[in-house]
């Protein structure tokens, strides 16, 4: 069964793109459903952030075409749009591909740790979608231990920068001290908590936290001494903040360009720093265009993120060479699977053996034998049937003088845990 990889990226394509493709956590689990019912298609998992949307699957000979033609069915996009866009990669790639994506190092910023949690995000809504089978599930299980292991063994999360600090940091560059700035959040998920933690370090004079269910923006403010409204309520206060950070998974942008304009028109034209973090845009683009506004989408937060890339470029080179031995473990893992096991074909015969021996111990008490004579019999007749194969062969080989074999079976049936087996040279003496 083919693994395969594929997806787009913040390298690959433009924010434009990737929020037509991108999935939320209410429709990544019918889409998964949707996915396995395709030809072919034997198991899958959905990974959708802010810089990419990627689909692993699984899938039978000559079924590997299909998770690239449904991508595009399912967004309803032209045949082809996406295919100078997407990338593929294959059985080891693949693998390799997912741990590196779930340890930090395909991220635009390098070995940041937001990744990994939402890795098991979408490992879990593909359970619970039923859409994982044993190879998928044996290769996340890996994933997270191997990226235990990066941020164990390696220096790659040492100053690392998340989006949302790198969103601070750039806002700082645009006010110089933030302890005059009002910061208005607009959604309460890691990244945006993220950011309330950074500000909060930073004294910023004022936050206050947007959200659709207002408990959880009155949560999230109260840990950070903010103020809390709901998100139907932006537009009384938009024009309150010097600085907007936005990342919600709304499917269509919670900030218009009227209601900018309307809030720069209350700010006598003070200046407003906007960074859109969210995939789909949460800002419609146009507002840019507009006088004294300042804003930032995700992807220009690369050139304030690649200075931050080569104090752990050391760090990657540690990680990617634990990584290609994981490689390795997971694919001889999974070859074996495609091996011919013995351990079933000894236990069907077992079983076939037993059920006949128990038809006729019965046979023998519904004759009226005692129940001591039915259990004598049982139990001889099938030690002889399931000793008979093997005894006959280790006979042959003691006589023979195959050391191999005699050693191998006291391996099997764990006879010479305690005693060293014989060489051939002793046997010669």
């Amino acid at each position: 069964m083919p693994l395969i990889a594929l997806g787009l990226n913040h390298l690959t394509a433009p924010v434009s793109l990737r929020e037509q493709v991108a999935f939320d956590a209410d429709t990544a689990g019918p889409a998964l459903l949707e996915l396995t019912r395709e030809p072919g298609v034997e198991e899958a998992l959905i990974l959708s952030t802010c810089n990419r949307t990627e689909l692993y699957v699984g899938v039978s000979a000559g079924a590997e075409g299909i998770p690239r033609a449904w991508l595009s069915r399912h967004h309803r996009l032209t045949p082809g749009k996406l295919d100078e866009f997407l990338y593929q990669h294959d059985e080891q790639d693949a693998v390799r591909h997912m741990f590196r994506v779930a340890t930090g190092l395909d991220s635009m910023v390098l070995g940041e740790p937001q990744i990994l949690g939402q890795v098991k995000d979408a490992y879990q809504q593909a359970r619970e979608a039923q859409a994982l089978r044993a190879p998928m599930d044996r290769l996340l299980q890996q994933t997270f231990s191997v990226a235990k292991r990066v941020r164990t063994d390696t220096r790659i999360g040492a100053h690392t920068v998340s989006i949302a600090f790198t969103a601070v940091r750039l806002a700082e560059q645009v006010f110089a001290d933030l302890k005059q700035a009002c910061v208005l959040l607009v959604g309460a998920g890691d990244t945006i908590e993220l950011a309330a933690r950074h500000l909060a370090d930073k004294q910023a004079r004022r936050l206050i936290v947007a959200n659709r269910t207002l408990e959880t923006a009155q949560e999230l403010a109260g840990r950070y001494g903010g103020y809390a409204i709901a998100l139907a309520d932006l537009p009384q206060h938009l024009a309150e903040a010097d600085i907007v950070v936005s990342s919600t998974a709304a499917r269509q942008p919670v900030l218009t360009r009227a209601m900018v304009e309307q809030a720069m028109a209350a700010r006598r034209r003070k200046p407003m720093f906007m960074v859109d973090i969210a995939v789909p845009r949460d800002i419609e683009a146009s507002v840019g265009e507009l006088p004294d506004v300042y804003l930032y989408g995700i992807d220009d937060l690369r050139q304030v993120i690649d200075d931050n890339v080569r104090s752990r470029e050391a760090a990657a080179r540690e990680a990617g060479a634990i990584i290609d031995l994981q490689v390795e473990r997971y694919m001889a893992w999974r070859y074996a699977l495609t091996l011919k096991n013995p351990a079933l074909d000894i236990r069907l015969h077992a079983e076939t053996y037993r059920d006949e021996v128990l038809e006729k111990a019965r046979s023998m008490l519904n004759r009226g034998k005692s129940p001591d004579e039915a259990l004598a019999f049982l139990a001889n007749t099938l030690t002889n049937k399931l000793l008979h194969h093997p005894s006959a062969r280790l006979r042959a080989a003691a006589l023979s003088g195959d050391l191999d074999l005699l050693h191998a079976a006291g391996q099997l049936y764990g006879l010479d845990e305690d005693e060293a087996p014989p060489s051939r040279d002793s046997e010669r003496s």
